[in-house]
């Protein structure tokens, strides 16, 4: 894909890059796995995926490009994060770095504010009391899921497209 690819992270910009919605992916990179999430057309709702293990780069592309095949997916929504401050730091600039290399699929992808997401997922999936090692399988996704509706939300207004 050419390099006019839209990386944002203004909600607007990324809106009216998908002018009739569409399924949307949520990423949560971390530096062992990459956490998926997915929401309907009408972005309504996100849910977790299945999780990613890291590994070359060219392996991951190849998983993310079956899901975005498989789902239909039209846009990527990454979360960022940021310190505390809103500066960038090591995690931020690889999630940027990310951005860069995933924008090879041509989707239009929404870098989103992450700092909590993973602080909320976390008591989300305690609230649903689950052991110590079903959090640690589940919280990436979950995450990515969080880090997605927010986006959504935003996108939308809480209203979703319909």
């Amino acid at each position: 894909m050419e390099s006019g690819t839209l990386i944002t992270g203004e909600v607007a910009a990324f809106r009216d890059a998908l002018p009739d919605g569409g399924m949307l992916l949520g990423i949560d990179t971390g530096t062992r796995i990459i956490g998926v999430a997915l929401c309907d057309a009408g972005w309504r709702f996100a849910s977790p995926g299945k999780p990613i293990v890291k590994r070359k780069f060219t392996q991951d592309k190849a998983a993310l490009v079956a899901v975005v095949a498989d789902r239909g997916i039209k846009g990527l929504v990454i979360g960022l994060p940021l310190n505390m401050d809103s500066s960038d730091g090591p995690r931020a600039q690889s999630a940027r770095a990310f951005a860069r290399n995933v924008s090879v699929l041509g989707l239009p992808i929404l870098l989103w504010d992450e700092r909590w997401s993973t602080v909320s997922a976390e008591r989300a999936l305690i609230e649903q009391d689950l052991s110590r090692a079903r959090r640690a399988e589940r919280i990436d996704s979950a995450a990515a899921a969080t880090i997605l509706q927010a986006a959504i939300d935003a996108l939308t207004g809480g209203m979703g497209r319909d």
